[in-house]
């Protein structure tokens, strides 16, 4: 596609997915995770541990924010992480459990790919693909995934602007599979008090240049715990379509990100919060 883009203004006037030039865009679209539909007027909760640890630790994590009233679960089954000697996740047998889980709770579940390689198996336990923020412009991952019938959560790159993060997106959109959700999850500034600086106003400008739904991932962006809330009241008055959030029975024992994993009283809590931020807004949760 030759989108004709020479600066950040002519970005916002003429920018539109699905290969068109034309100055209006697609009416905004519903991305639906097996009877789970992203971008209608109910706010979409996804919910889980950064990673697939034990069976245990999945199970009632699950069941909790199912009881809370998340809709998708998330976990990691393959981890890309800065050290190669923390722990990677434990790969398809995460992936098992994760449909298991699955079955049990009713919950579709939403996992990354980080690999061209991984695409097969991980569609066979997966009702979503993720491909995370270090993976945003891995070209041909993305035109993989863009193959496949399974919607498409894709997470913004830490150092990408917006127009690198839509333009990603067409990678996907062009290969036929129209059922992308965007991420919001923060970017990397000379900020050091927090993880990432989540840039909210990521949100209504995705929602102003694209007709993909968009989600905020408030944990990845502060990777502080009790900046959770907040951030996650915040991005569904900046007008969300959901949250991706990190939930943990055990926080304190998470083998990956435990510091910015709610526990699951405190994700009941921000959930019965965020029904009011939601009605204040013209949006549901429910």
């Amino acid at each position: 596609m030759n989108t004709g883009i020479s600066g950040d203004q002519e970005l916002i006037e003429c920018y539109v997915p699905m290969k068109t030039n034309h100055k209006t865009k697609p009416e905004p679209i519903q991305v639906k995770v097996n009877g789970v539909e992203i971008g209608g007027r109910e706010v979409i909760i996804i919910a889980g541990p950064c990673a697939v640890e034990n069976m245990k630790q999945l199970l009632e994590t699950a069941v909790s924010v199912g009881k809370s009233h998340a809709k998708i679960l998330r976990g990691g089954a393959f981890k890309p992480r800065t050290s190669p000697y923390t722990f990677q996740g434990l790969g398809e047998e995460g992936l098992k459990m994760l449909r298991e889980i699955s079955i049990e709770t009713g919950l579709p579940v939403v996992t990354e790919v980080m690999d061209t390689r991984q695409i097969d198996v991980v569609c066979r336990y997966a009702d979503m693909l993720q491909v995370g923020s270090r993976n945003m412009q891995n070209y041909p991952l993305l035109k993989e995934v863009g193959k496949t019938n399974k919607p498409v959560l894709l997470k913004r790159g830490m150092m990408a602007t917006i127009e690198e993060f839509l333009l990603a997106a067409e990678y996907i959109l062009n290969q036929g599979n129209e059922q992308v959700v965007l991420c919001e999850r923060g970017i990397r500034t000379f900020e050091t008090t927090t993880r990432n600086t989540l840039d909210l106003s990521a949100v209504p400008m995705l929602k102003h240049l694209s007709h993909l739904p968009v989600i905020v991932d408030p944990s990845h962006g502060t990777g502080l715990r009790w900046m959770v809330p907040a951030m996650a009241k915040a991005a569904l008055a900046a007008g969300a379509d959901g949250l991706i959030m990190e939930v943990h029975y055990k926080p304190e024992e998470a083998l990956c990100d435990g510091q910015q994993s709610l526990d699951l009283n405190e994700f009941d809590q921000l959930m019965k919060d965020l029904r009011k931020v939601a009605l204040a807004v013209d949006r549901e949760i429910a």
